[in-house]
């Protein structure tokens, strides 16, 4: 008998004017990297790594690859302390875990293609990295990206 279990990622980008009204949403597919891959084994053993705590944007649409270990150009001061996470279990065999990251004015600005996930607030394990077309975020913006990584 074979198992295997696949890791997956949803990301959902919301971004609101300084009035909240919604400017930009978005749904993209993300790459659980390959050290993303080997935290979540080692987090099956032992906790000597921290929790994922972090996402992070950058201006850079190099693709998503499994080797990547960071973003590939991160914007200065965007790397931003998690709002929640939240693990969900099903019977259905695919257990979740949603991250929501709150990126709020003057944080983050700029003409965004990457995130990822990360479990320190500089440097660390990176999670997940996903790769869109551009997301406008200007200076009075804020934004919000609710991260779903499934495991089935």
């Amino acid at each position: 008998m074979e198992e295997l279990i696949k890791a997956t990622g949803k990301v959902k980008i919301v971004v609101h004017d300084e009035n909240g009204v919604v400017k930009e949403e978005r749904n993209i597919d993300n790459l659980v990297v390959t050290v993303g891959k080997a935290y979540i084994t080692s987090r099956m053993i032992g906790t000597s790594s921290g929790v994922m705590s972090h996402m992070e944007v950058g201006t850079d649409n190099t693709s998503a690859s499994a080797g990547q270990t960071a973003l590939i150009a991160a914007v200065s001061g965007s790397r931003t302390g998690l709002t929640s996470s939240t693990q969900t279990t099903s019977s259905s065999s695919n257990d979740s875990v949603q991250y929501v990251c709150t990126f709020p004015a003057g944080t983050g600005t700029g003409a965004l293609v990457e995130a990822g996930i990360f479990n320190a607030s500089s440097s660390g394990t990176m999670l997940c990295r996903t790769v869109f077309s551009v997301v406008n975020k200007g200076a009075s913006d804020a934004m919000t990206i609710t991260w779903t990584v499934t495991l089935s």
